[in-house]
This record gives structure tokens, C-alpha cells and sequence, in this order.
């Protein structure tokens, strides 16, 4: 199963397809009309403290990179990764996160 970004979401939206997969509450606040939409069957997965501590992490090393990102794509992030999931996402910014969370692997 993967995890969708709301940018991934919104595309698949506008395109009326179904959304399986699932996605975060940060999405859902990014994009409220999710919850109404009848083609959404995926979950919706909130943070936990692991969470929000590899986000912070994330953004250390982002700065340290010079490419900080935003709170809520790296939350997204950090989701993702906490749980072992694919993100699918039409956002460039999380390519920046990737490197950083392979930086935080190797460190």
C-alpha cells in the first residue's frame, strides 16, 4: 500500500479516480473535501511522537543542507518512513527530504 501526498491527492481528485491508498491528516486538513469524496477508501493515518521527533530530525539536517522544508511535508515524511510505506507525491520538495533521510541512515 502506498501513502499520498495531498498533491497526489488533489491530482487524483480533479481526475475523479479512486483513491485506495492512504493518505495523512494532514492531508485531510490541507484538503477537507477528501473526506466527502465517495472514491476515497484508503485510511487516514495521524502522527505519533516517533513521528514528529524524525521531522524535527529531517529538518536539522535539511538545514544543514541549506533546503529546510516545510512542517507539513516533512510530517508527511516522516510518516512515511516511520511505517515502511511509498510515498507518491507530484511534489518535487520531498526529493530534498529523501536525501536528507538518507543522509540521517548513514549518519
Amino acid at each position: 500500500m502506498a501513502l499520498l501526498d495531498t498533491s497526489a491527492v488533489i491530482l487524483r481528485y480533479k481526475k475523479q479516480e479512486s483513491i485506495d491508498d492512504d493518505i495523512t491528516i494532514v492531508t485531510v486538513i490541507e484538503f477537507p473535501r477528501i473526506m466527502m469524496y465517495k472514491k476515497f477508501t484508503g485510511r487516514v493515518l495521524f502522527p505519533t511522537m516517533d513521528d514528529y521527533v524524525l521531522a524535527y530530525r529531517l529538518q536539522v539536517k535539511l538545514h544543514k543542507m541549506g533546503n529546510p522544508q516545510s512542517f507539513a511535508d516533512l510530517l508527511i515524511a516522516a510518516i512515511t518512513i516511520n511505517r515502511n510505506e511509498t510515498l507518491v507525491t507530484a511534489d518535487e520538495d520531498f526529493i530534498g527530504i529523501a536525501e536528507a533521510a538518507n543522509r540521517l541512515e548513514k549518519s
